[in-house]
């Protein structure tokens, strides 16, 4: 105490004689301003080639990067995928592997192209007049700027990679192994050119993979058609000698069968009808009709049994049935076309097939058949080949539609004879051409048109042009999916099946997934009407269309492209060069100009990366994981998965790990149109990096998940409290000496506690870090700091820790932990706060000149493991929740402001957690000036009691005596010192250690 002028006395402030923490950490954290130059210090100092070196001995764990593509500034979703990539990536090389990473791009392709061709159109240059390599050059030059774009974007996320050498699929050395690949394919057979109804865009002039494809709405034109029955079918099925009139097939005389579809421009195609004998089919007759065209009275219509009703009911029309329909009277029949006698051309007969694809789930119950314009249609009808040619019946594939969506030759009466010109089916701009209208109007000169309407309904688009697109029969590159390999119990898909079945998939039900689209998928279609990319490297005989297989032709191809890239597929004189002296008769080879499907070119990045150890010495083949959205399944994942088990046997990865869909706050897709999109370069202007990243950390990522500035606002806080621990840490960390640890043998129990949670949380951050379990980590980290470090042992040792004299074991056992706890989580953080983590490192060591990523997650001693005290200290800290539940009532009563003004009674019932209450010093857990503890039942009936802590009950007291001026600490022995009369004999105690230790008092 000090004495005024007056001669009343006033309280010494000793607040500078405390060990109060000390540090210039910063709450705020000034992210966006601040984390560049943790980028520029990591670039300067090379990180990722330290860590290299560093780790070059340990076993290796290899993320491949699935490349993104190079068109544009990245999203929500880049961000995404990229994050969780260095999550990966990083908590690996912590876990003591060799994590190395190295980032691509898909650099070829036609969203490039197109951007290219949109360039030439505002300038009214023709595409067609410049020389390709002129074109390709231009191509190249594009996609390099976007590379430089979003390598800058990437890397400001915070995500490490050897961004000084990524790969690139267009360059030279890439595109001389892609090349390289796909010869393998075509001298092992699997290669083939063949005819088949394969997606083609019209707007692009190419054809489409099913990666590329997405599904929207759209409104089709639906139309009912009738297939004339043949009469000279019915009279060849008649038994011999029976009339018409009393044969059980003359009922079909003038019947007709109907089918349906939402593609009336595929009709001129049309060259079979299919059923199935599984389904119910009767023969209806029209007794009524109010139609403007379509089906009169008397008119006799097969329907399947399920559907007639409908059917009646789109043509307004009632009818009775005459009887059953039987499959073996189908399979009799033949079918006239339905536009015989519209032009011409369409004299020839249909013939019904029999197909399991066929159903009555809607429709007629019969589905019309064009080979050149469905899968189903093309397998039927190649399946029934014999069958049809034993009716006399032509099995050639009709090529209807051009690849700008006109009518050909093959459709009579709608191509470039037809009055008007050729009918379109598609335009340019992806909008319905002619083709359906004039379709309909031939099929109702031919009173052939049951019935019309419209249909909304899901129909494949392009997912780049966002157009729709159309099923069309055009000679294609494939790859037999079912062709036996060199073993002929193996083929391409048992292969991939088989590599599926050995691959580990995270979450689990992707590998269902992926299994059921190899499982189903047709050829792969590897050709594209296209310039920008890898051609398909193959000569082809012009009389035998037989594929040149020689190695020496494929090694100057290989050796060109790596020096010169795939351009010198398309130089002048390359069919002399490559043919060479090897080929005979070069005028017998002509040299294929379409290109590769861009899905061969990223599913060949195993090749170029992977197995490039010249280039990358520290990656693995197979990778030890592939990870990208779900939507890879059937993209990258995909054609990856091909390409190597036709190359190589197996899968190119050991492990697939999928992700959801980032969606708006409201759980909406981001669309530009909607206005609903959050770009991440405005996250980082704002936030910074490392909230994005926190965010990506603690989602579901598996599934769908949203973000929105609800989203990131808590986030936020989750940050906030992450970083006022570290400032604490930090702050009582500047009175940590080395030399003054406290071995853990000698701590009290409350720090050898504190240890126990860091072994068992140890065991659990690395669990979950090696199951890809961010959310698990970071939550399970994040609950450790609030609860237990901050609202628990933080709380309950301020006092010693600030009060507590220099040679005080107690504050010094503190210290020891808070040094461990500093350790642990900035190492368990440091791939998830990339910068944050690097910013409380280099607080606590300014001279460092490694960095927090160079470190590997603590090795935490066995003995730090101690159940048994847990289980002892779960009891203590239940009766502590009674204590300070019944302090919260008084405080919120007002009747005391702060804790230390209590000196409460606790009853314990159970003599055990009696015990275990009374091995510690109670007060201080309870942060009271005193407390009372007893052992027996609750006396008080106004006690404060907890439902779940039975028995034990806390009536409140006041403290008695006087407060320390130093502690505030309300005790009866403060003033029982003489030279320090205001102090508790504790405090009186730290301040002679301080004037002997020449400390400022």
């Amino acid at each position: 105490m000090t004495e005024t002028q007056s001669g009343a006395t006033t309280e010494r402030d000793y607040s500078a004689t405390l060990f109060l923490p000390q540090t210039d950490f910063p709450m705020r954290a000034g992210l966006p301003d601040r984390e560049p130059s943790w980028l520029e210090r990591w670039e300067k100092m090379d990180l990722y080639n330290l860590l290299r070196e560093q780790s070059k001995d340990r076993e290796k764990f290899t993320l491949h990067d699935g490349p993104p593509y190079a068109n544009g500034n990245i999203h929500i979703g880049h961000a995404l995928n990229k994050t969780l990539k260095d999550l990966v990536s990083r908590s690996m090389q912590m876990l003591g592997y060799n994590s190395a990473y190295v980032p691509g791009w898909d650099c070829h392709g036609l969203p490039i192209e197109w951007k290219i061709e949109e360039q030439y159109r505002a300038k009214g240059k023709n595409k067609d007049e410049v020389p390709v390599n002129e074109f390709r050059a231009e191509c190249r030059t594009f996609a390099e700027h976007w590379v430089d774009v979003q390598r800058e974007e990437f890397k400001r996320l915070g995500v490490m990679g050897d961004w000084d050498n990524p790969y690139l699929t267009m360059s030279y050395d890439a595109e001389a192994t892609i090349a390289s690949e796909l010869m393998k394919v075509a001298m092992s057979g699997q290669l083939y050119r063949g005819s088949k109804p394969v997606m083609w865009s019209v707007v692009e002039r190419t054809a489409l993979a099913e990666a590329e494809i997405e599904y929207q709405d759209y409104e089709s034109d639906a139309i009912w058609v009738k297939f004339p029955v043949q009469t000279g079918s019915v009279l060849q099925s008649m038994p011999r000698g029976s009339t018409p009139e009393y044969s059980s097939l003359s009922k079909f005389y003038d019947a007709s069968v109907v089918i349906w579809t939402t593609t009336p421009w595929t009709i001129p195609g049309n060259r079979a009808v299919s059923y199935s004998n599984k389904i119910a089919y009767g023969l209806y007759q029209v007794v009524a009709a109010e139609n403007e065209f379509g089906p009169q009275p008397g008119e006799k219509l097969i329907f399947a049994d399920k559907l007639a009703d409908d059917c009646a009911t789109k043509a307004k029309l009632t009818f009775n049935r005459l009887g059953d329909v039987a499959a073996d009277e189908l399979a009799s029949m033949t079918l006239h076309h339905p536009l015989r006698g519209v032009g011409g051309g369409y004299e020839f007969l249909v013939p019904l097939l029999d197909g399991d694809h066929v159903t009555d789930d809607a429709g007629t119950g019969f589905v019309h058949t064009a080979p050149g314009h469905g899968a189903d249609d093309f397998d039927i009808w190649m399946a029934k080949g014999r069958e049809i040619a034993a009716k006399g019946i032509d099995t050639a594939i009709p090529f209807t539609v051009d690849d700008a969506g006109y009518y050909t030759k093959d459709a009579p009466g709608f191509g470039p004879d037809a009055e008007g010109g050729p009918a379109r089916v598609i335009d340019d701009k992806g909008k319905k051409g002619d083709a359906n209208q004039r379709v309909i109007t031939a099929l109702i000169a031919a009173n052939n048109l049951f019935a019309r309407g419209r249909l909304k309904h899901q129909y494949p688009h392009s997912w780049r042009s966002k157009k729709p697109i159309i099923f069309r029969n055009t000679p294609q590159w494939f790859v037999y999916m079912d062709k036996p390999l060199d073993d002929a119990n193996e083929t391409l898909r048992t292969r991939a099946l088989a590599a599926i079945d050995a691959t580990k998939f995270v979450p689990p039900a992707g590998q269902n997934r992926l299994r059921s689209m190899i499982a189903d998928r047709p050829d792969w279609v590897l050709s594209r009407q296209r310039a920008w990319g890898v051609p398909i490297t193959v000569f082809v005989n012009v009389d035998t269309g037989e594929i040149l297989k020689n190695e020496a032709v494929n090694k100057r191809i290989f050796d060109a492209f790596m020096t010169e890239g795939a351009d010198a597929w398309y130089a002048e004189n390359a069919k002399a060069r490559f043919l060479g002296s090897d080929v005979a008769d070069h005028d017998k080879w002509t040299k294929v100009t379409d290109i590769l499907d861009v899905w061969f070119d990223s599913g060949s990045t195993h090749a170029f990366v992977l197995r490039n150890r010249e280039k990358w010495p520290h990656l693995k083949f197979p990778a030890s994981m592939y990870l990208e959205g779900s939507d890879q399944h059937r993209g990258w994942f995909h054609s990856s998965l091909l390409e190597s088990c036709a190359t190589n046997g197996h899968a190119p990865y050991e492990s697939v790990l999928t992700h959801g869909f980032t969606m708006d706050k409201n759980g909406f897709k981001m669309s530009k149109s909607l206005g609903n999109t959050i770009a991440p370069q405005d996250i980082i202007k704002k936030f910074g990096a490392d909230i994005l990243r926190l965010w990506a950390a603690t989602i579901d990522y598996a599934e769908d998940h949203r973000i929105g500035d609800e989203i990131l606002a808590n986030t936020v806080e989750m940050y906030r409290k992450m970083r006022n621990t570290f400032r604490w840490l930090l702050g009582n960390l500047a009175h940590y000496r080395q030399e003054e640890a406290v071995a853990h043998a000698d701590m009290p129990e409350l720090e050898r506690l504190i240890l126990h949670r860091l072994a068992v949380l140890d065991h659990e951050v690395r669990e979950g870090y090696r199951a890809y379990d961010y959310k698990r980590v970071v939550t399970t980290i994040a609950n450790f700091m609030n609860l237990e470090l901050s609202a628990f042992y933080f709380d309950i040792r301020k006092d010693a820790l600030y009060c507590d004299p220099l040679s005080s074991v107690t504050r010094r056992a503190a210290l020891t932990v808070l040094d461990q706890l500093y350790s642990c989580l900035t190492a368990w953080l440091a791939p998830v706060l990339v910068f944050t983590m690097e910013e409380v490192w280099l607080e606590r060591n300014p001279g460092e000149t490694s960095s927090v990523h160079a470190r590997t997650f603590p090795e935490l001693p066995a003995e730090w493991r101690d159940d048994a005290l847990a289980a002892k200290w779960q009891k203590i800290r239940a009766v502590r929740r009674v204590v300070t539940g019944a302090l919260e009532i008084e405080r919120k009563n007002k009747v005391i402001g702060s804790s230390l003004e209590a000196a409460p009674l606790v009853e314990i019932e159970d003599k055990g957690l009696f015990d275990a209450v009374m091995s510690q010093n109670f007060a201080d857990l309870c942060i009271v000036s005193g407390i009372r503890v007893e052992n027996r039942a609750v006396s008080n009936a106004d006690a404060f009691t907890l439902e779940d802590v039975p028995r034990v009950g806390v009536t409140f007291a006041r403290a008695e005596g006087q407060r320390c001026a130093r502690s505030w600490k309300v005790l009866p022995e403060v003033g029982s010192d003489p030279e320090y009369p205001d102090l508790s004999p504790r405090d009186a105690q730290a301040m002679r250690e301080r004037v002997a230790a020449g400390l400022p008092v």
